[in-house]
């Protein structure tokens, strides 16, 4: 069965968990090997030209790039859409700080974009309450910085009448806890010490936390939105390190009489320091932040962003570059829209006649134009603008 696949990958080279990703000895994470590891499937092209074709525009960018990877029946999803079935989208931001990094934007970009594509409705969870359990923050914090992440999530530029922000500590409770109940029924302590890897040393509200992670991939949980249809799919898009509690999820799904939830999963935005695992919050040097300011913006490219070009001029000329850990040709991957732009970049700079100051040149002017875009955006979100997302109401116009 899926739930007796190990979600932590420990083979002394990498571990990926929900709460830490470390490559082996430094270097990168094996994404074919997670992949095997986890039993999830690649992202092939056919599936990409599929979107195109039932969505009738060009795939985004981070799913032409191959950033989003790999999935769990996304073709089941695509195949019931084909057949005139709906479905819903499910993602969630655990608020762990004020602001968010642009690791922290890539899976809400892209949801923006499957809501828009497919015009169907989109619930997000703000996990208040795992990061209250994991970072040490008190019940009081957690919230403030739930609402806080949420105005940075409704400045992408969601629909309100098709989206519905909920936070734990807010909506858990009714329909929704009594999915809770029934997923923590399905699994054995065994199992989620198997998925999750908790030891005796965690709190007994880790090891209970995972359905509430879960619900919100059955439908009857969102009964103001979805009553009736609990037949409805659920899509959810996030980062390979959130499989292990949807692949717990799809074990229960069927003894619960739901649909196991489709997934389409990414690989990890690299720090700017180099691609030895995901970005750390608590090193303000590895990551662009949406508050920083245009300097901050050019400093931290020009100084921490790791670059591939060679030690000198002359050598660089003679060699190329090293695309392969070059940072600043990978973030122009995710946030360069432009493709003939992108491929003319890496060819010359590959051959050695652009150099490494001028593609971090063009990285900082693509970042500072994304950063204060995004800025603007959030300074327009008022309190009564996040009260109408996170209000428990019905969607009018979620599937049109």
């Amino acid at each position: 069965m899926e739930i007796e696949k190990k979600s932590q990958v420990e083979e002394e080279e990498q571990i990926v968990t929900p709460w830490e990703v470390a490559a082996e000895k430094g270097g990168k994470i094996d994404y074919d090997k997670l992949i095997d590891r986890f039993g999830c499937q690649r992202l092939d092209q056919s599936l990409i030209d599929r979107v195109a074709r039932l969505t009738r525009r060009p795939p985004h960018v981070l799913l032409r790039r191959g950033v989003f990877f790999a999935h769990r029946d996304f073709s089941d999803v695509l195949d019931a859409y084909e057949r005139g079935e709906k479905f819903y989208l499910y993602t969630g931001r655990g608020p762990s700080s004020e602001a968010l990094h642009l690791g922290h934007l890539v899976p809400f970009m892209f949801t923006k974009y499957l809501q828009e594509a497919f015009k169907v409705p989109l619930v997000i969870q703000l996990t208040d309450d795992e990061k209250c359990m994991w970072k040490n923050l008190s019940v009081e914090e957690s919230q403030r910085l739930a609402r806080e992440n949420a105005k940075d999530i409704i400045a992408c530029g969601f629909d309100v009448s098709r989206t519905f922000i909920f936070s734990d500590f807010d909506y858990v409770g009714g329909s929704f806890y009594k999915n809770m109940v029934k997923i923590a029924k399905c699994v054995t302590y065994n199992k989620v010490v198997g998925i999750f890897g908790f030891s005796g040393e965690d709190h007994i509200g880790k090891v209970s936390f995972p359905p509430v992670q879960a619900a919100p991939s059955f439908p009857s949980s969102f009964p103001h939105l979805f009553s009736g249809k609990d037949n409805l799919r659920c899509l959810i898009p996030c980062a390979i390190d959130q499989d292990p509690y949807f692949r717990m999820t799809r074990d229960v799904a069927p003894r619960l009489g739901y649909h196991k939830p489709a997934l389409i999963e990414s690989s990890f935005f690299p720090a700017l320091q180099g691609e030895t695992g995901k970005m750390s919050a608590s090193d303000p040097t590895s990551a662009i932040y949406v508050t920083d300011s245009a300097k901050d913006i050019k400093n931290k490219i020009n100084r921490y962003a790791f670059s591939g070009g060679q030690d000198s001029i002359e050598n660089h000329r003679k060699y190329g570059a090293n695309l392969e850990v070059d940072i600043p040709i990978k973030y122009l991957g995710f946030f360069l829209d432009d493709d003939a732009e992108l491929e003319h970049i890496r060819t010359e700079y590959g051959a050695g006649r652009m150099l490494t100051g001028e593609v971090k040149k063009r990285l900082v002017e693509v970042l500072t134009e994304l950063v204060e875009r995004h800025r603007r955006a959030r300074a327009t979100v008022t309190d009564e603008m996040v009260d109408a997302f996170m209000a428990v109401r019905p969607l009018p116009n979620m599937f049109s």
